[in-house]
């Protein structure tokens, strides 16, 4: 597949109906905002793992600024927070299990709730007590537990952008060992579905200005610096 390099990253043109398709080894799918841009050009190993997995585009800057850049190819912005629902539906309509593994403890659980109750599909989840990455072995081998137990075809892993996907890099061939088909690094994504916390209604969306909406609900020091540091994407175009 032609890969596209946009702001120093090499992404696939993925569609929506590309990515759920089924291969034999097991897709790592990373979808990528202007903040994970600017995070991976500074960290050769996180720009590595994005390079050569499934990254897709989430954000809508990123996304209208690879399209002028690449107006021959079709390719769709796929953030878990959408992406969550589509694999849903596909779990209901194949009978695939749904792993969720991550976020804050009461997300985690209402979020798995909410998807079983919705889509009447076998999904379970597990959010472990925080630890700075890389965890014990203690704590690792107690989330490798719950994972084996539960023998999911999808995961999505909410540990934060960097954490996430260098833990799911390091456990990438044993995932696929356990029957793991897809495995999406999806950030807040537990937080949006359980209503935790409001996501942007559709029109702020599309104008990009998700961010600056989670500001302005839940405003902080952090959420500010993240703007700050999303706007350095220009620095890599």
């Amino acid at each position: 597949m032609h890969k596209m390099n946009f702001a120093g990253l090499a992404f696939k043109p993925l569609t929506k109906e590309k990515l759920l398709e089924e291969e034999p080894k097991l897709k790592f799918i990373i979808p990528v905002n202007a903040e994970v841009i600017v995070k991976a050009n500074k960290h050769h190993h996180l720009k590595e793992i994005i390079n050569k997995n499934h990254a897709t585009f989430d954000g809508q800057i990123p996304y209208i600024l690879a399209n002028l850049q690449y107006k021959s190819l079709k390719f769709d912005k796929l953030s878990g927070s959408d992406l969550i629902y589509d694999f849903c539906n596909m779990a209901k309509k194949e009978n695939k299990k749904i792993f969720l593994l991550g976020g804050y403890e009461e997300s985690n659980r209402d979020a798995v709730k909410m998807l079983r109750e919705r889509y009447h599909i076998r999904i379970d989840g597990f959010s472990p007590v925080y630890q700075p990455y890389p965890f014990t072995v203690e704590h690792n081998s107690h989330i490798l537990e719950k994972i084996k137990s539960a023998k999911p075809d999808i995961m999505f892993v909410g540990f934060g952008a960097l954490k996430q996907e260098l833990w799911i890099q390091e456990h990438q061939s044993m995932l696929e060992q356990i029957g793991v088909k897809w495995i999406i690094a999806s950030g807040g994504t537990f937080e949006f579905v359980s209503g935790k916390i409001k996501r942007s209604p559709k029109f702020i969306q599309t104008i990009g200005m998700e961010g600056i909406f989670r500001f302005l609900v839940e405003p902080s020091k952090l959420r500010f610096k993240r703007i700050i540091v999303s706007f350095g994407i220009f620095r890599y175009l």
